[in-house]
């Protein structure tokens, strides 16, 4: 599973398989908690991550929605900066 960003503390990553199952969404880890969040809507479909994390990805999910959503349908991998 590709790294997508880095950003304190904070690690997104997407799966690269033969179009992962819908809706397009990433997968981020923090320390011990994780989540799956889906990029439009952007909302987190399950995990535990703490609130001030999951703001922080969701700011960062507006910022690149274009991109990480034509990543999903082309299945090219590029890296994305940080939430600065």
């Amino acid at each position: 599973m590709p790294t997508l960003a880095k950003f304190y503390g904070i690690v997104l990553k997407m799966y690269f398989q033969q179009k992962e199952h819908n809706p397009p969404h990433l997968h981020a880890i923090y320390g011990d908690c994780s989540g799956v969040i889906t990029i439009s809507p952007i909302e987190m479909l399950e995990g535990d991550l703490p609130q001030k994390a999951l703001e922080m990805i969701k700011e960062w999910v507006v910022k690149y929605q274009k991109e990480l959503l034509e990543i999903w349908e082309t299945q090219n991998f590029i890296k994305l900066p940080p939430l600065e």
